[in-house]
């Protein structure tokens, strides 16, 4: 590298071969593929250590230099062909398997740099095309990229070969090396395009179903089973006689811009103090999962005329329309079943081709660990939305705790945690409560003591109230600190499909569920002020039509709607539900006069009127009653008891039950490929941020919407 000579000199040969032959791969003399310099080259143990500035100008070179020698494609290939002998290896210490780490090193800094400087939208400097020179291997026709080869390569060992601890150190560093070659995508738009060329991923995507479904199984297992990289700071299994570490993953941590990423530190990976579960190669397979499931090719764009509005724009219009390549990863992902339990397919569903066989039980209680981490959350989300069997293993467990105890847990320190984050296991709640067995089942199970909830001790609650109480606690905190409606929307949503199915709901939950009332009618009844002031100011002849106040204030409107929605969930557990819930009716009384401005209310008066008829019925009890002294607590909750179970219902307006859905937006990827690389590149990548255009680096981690809502 500049100052490198040309031939190896006396003394210190391994270190002088290392600088020659390092030299020589960034330098413009071109080697055919079939070269000795290859083998040369990847048998160092590489033990030289670079400092910061030398690595750049070598990334420099190499840069310059690669549309003329093709020595990127050439590495790719040569890596290659080192994981089809490693797979065909007993010995896990071969000299492939070490010359398959040390390609994997060099690629992912020399491949890394490119992508980033790259000026080319097509990313043409990679030079990844098949020429007479790299074609010396019969699985490398010369009608496939060397893309497409590479990357059937890597998949396929990641895929078929197991994670072991000899085979652990690769793992990890292809996983990185997948990083990089997709780090394409952190060059383009927040919205897929046809003019988007993404070469390594494309490759990934048009794969045989054998090596995707392999690919699937593998990253979820490492997810499952959680490997550690076992070795120490003295040596690694690939280098049996003690060498130090080679010098570009030692340079790399010191030279985090241009090489992959900062290598974790050997007491971090071996370390038995109580990390818990952390995995580093767990981690990078889920992340990994990610890009590829939500992953989209687009294929076409049509611009279709069509003729809506056409009074009120006095012509016609244009409505772009984007279509997708189907992705095979989120298809297998959706496909995943059950390894302890075998289906007999009676609805013409069968799968054609590969179907990834895991244990649920075991994913189950991986995420359950793990849903403190966003990556976790979204490959929940990503289950229980496109995997039918698995959202019905979830629907039909007892200890839904295991799952529902995290989410609650995170949502209760949601100033903690992203709004992403929230967002995301709120549609995951949405979806568990569109299941009526779910929401009768989490009302059974009693949870004797929650500790992270410190504002009282709850002690013996069930899951049910506890939801309650924690979604109510993320509508105050969301109305306070983030103010998104969505995120209204959904707490009030899930509330509201649990609400006819609520089963002694605890007194804290009863009273939270009327505070709820009191503090969004109290917004209300400002907003309404506020709106009454402004109408004062306006002439009448102004007016236009039936306007109302709603119309004129977006934001009336929208509390018009959220008190509506709390009003259906009460309506939902009296008629429903009441002689279950008899501290419901208690908190109801205790503060009945949160009801009142609205008893006569236009947009209100239907859904008050069974509040009342459930009030005069008690208050008359109460009245009937001869009570000795003061009336205690007890003393009216006991009354509410005897008269549940006389209560008929007479009097109260039947209402349709509020269902809401969950359904994914029409576009979907122009939410979650930005968040998945923005957990990538934060979590687990070092990559240039000024080179970044995917998502602006100042803006926080986080979207406002994934999906929308049906009722």
């Amino acid at each position: 590298m500049g100052g490198v000579p040309s031939t190896p000199r006396g003394g210190n040969l391994r270190q002088e071969d290392a600088e020659y032959l390092i030299g020589e791969f960034v330098g413009n003399r071109a080697y055919p593929v079939s070269s000795d310099f290859w083998q040369k080259l990847l048998d160092l143990p590489l033990t030289v250590q670079w400092p910061h500035d030398r690595i750049l100008h070598a990334c420099e070179l190499f840069a310059q230099n690669n549309h003329h020698t093709r020595h990127l494609g050439k590495v790719l290939i040569h890596l290659v062909l080192c994981l089809q002998d490693s797979m065909s290896s007993s010995i896990a210490s071969s000299a492939s398997y070490k010359k398959a780490v040390n390609a994997t090193y060099i690629s992912s800094v020399f491949l890394k740099y490119i992508i980033e400087n790259s000026k080319s939208e097509k990313f043409e400097d990679l030079c990844l095309s098949f020429d007479e020179d790299t074609k010396i291997h019969a699985t490398s026709p010369m009608d496939q990229s060397i893309d497409s080869f590479f990357m059937r390569g890597v998949l396929s060992y990641i895929g078929a070969s197991d994670v072991s601890p000899h085979s652990c150190l690769l793992h990890h560093e292809l996983l990185n090396l997948m990083f990089v070659a997709m780090s394409t995508q952190l060059r383009s738009g927040p919205s897929p395009g046809m003019k988007d060329v993404h070469p390594f991923i494309d490759a990934a995507m048009i794969q045989e179903s054998t090596v995707v479904a392999a690919v699937v199984r593998r990253l979820l297992l490492n997810f499952i089973v959680r490997p550690r990289v076992p070795f120490n700071g003295s040596n690694y299994p690939v280098f049996p006689e003690g060498s130090q570490p080679g010098v570009l993953q030692r340079v790399s941590s010191a030279a985090a811009n241009f090489v992959l990423l900062p290598y974790y530190t050997f007491n971090y990976l071996v370390s038995s103090s109580g990390e818990g579960l952390r995995s580093p190669l767990a981690d990078k397979s889920l992340l990994l999962l990610l890009i590829l499931i939500h992953y989209r090719k687009c294929i076409i764009e049509d611009e279709s005329i069509t003729n809506t509005n056409v009074e009120a724009i006095g012509g016609n219009s244009y409505m772009k329309e984007t279509y997708f390549c189907e992705n095979p990863y989120c298809k297998a992902l959706n496909s995943v079943r059950d390894v302890e339990f075998d289906r007999v397919d009676i609805e013409g569903n069968a799968q054609n081709g590969p179907v990834v066989r895991l244990p649920f039980a075991s994913l189950f209680d991986t995420l359950g660990l793990c849903l403190d981490g966003e990556s976790a959350v979204l490959l929940l989300y990503s289950l229980v939305h496109g995997n039918s069997d698995f959202l019905e293993y979830v629907l039909v467990r007892t200890d839904l705790d295991t799952l529902l105890m995290p989410i609650l847990e995170t949502l209760y320190n949601a100033s903690k945690r992203t709004p992403n984050q929230i967002y995301m296991l709120l549609i995951v709640l949405l979806i568990l409560s569109q299941d009526s067995s779910f929401n009768a089942s989490i009302h059974k199970l009693i949870l004797q003591s929650v500790s992270w909830y410190q504002e009282r001790l709850l002690h013996k609650i069930s899951l049910g109230s506890l939801m309650v109480v924690i979604l109510i606690r993320t509508v105050k905190y969301n109305l306070s600190k983030l103010r998104d409606v969505y995120l209204h929307t959904n707490c009030l949503a899930i509330l509201a499909n649990m609400a006819p199915h609520v089963h002694k709901l605890s007194a804290y939950a009863s009273q939270r569920l009327v505070s709820l009332f009191d503090m969004l009618s109290r917004k209300y009844i400002k907003l309404t002020d506020i709106m009454d002031d402004s109408v004062l100011k306006i002439a009448p002849d102004q007016f236009e039509g039936n306007i109302t106040k709603e119309d004129m204030s977006p934001e009336l409107h929208i509390y018009t709607d959220f008190l509506r929605i709390v009003l259906e969930i009460f309506n939902a557990i009296l008629t429903y539900a009441l002689p279950r819930n008899p501290e419901v009716v208690y908190a109801i009384m205790h503060r009945q006069e949160v009801f009142q401005p609205f008893k006569n209310h236009p947009r209100f008066n239907e859904l008050i009127e069974n509040i009342y008829t459930v009030l005069d019925f008690f208050n008359s009890r109460m009245d009937m009653q001869q009570m000795e002294g003061e009336w205690s607590v007890d003393k009216v909750l006991q009354v509410i008891i005897t008269n549940c179970r006389s209560w008929r219902g007479e009097g109260m307006k039947m209402f349709n039950q509020l269902r809401f859905t969950y359904e994914q937006e029409s576009h979907p990827e122009e939410f979650f490929i930005p968040y998945v690389w923005r957990l990538v590149v934060f979590d687990s990548f070092s990559f240039n941020l000024d080179a970044i255009t995917l998502f602006p680096i100042d803006q926080p981690v986080y979207e406002t919407q994934s999906g929308e809502l049906d009722v």
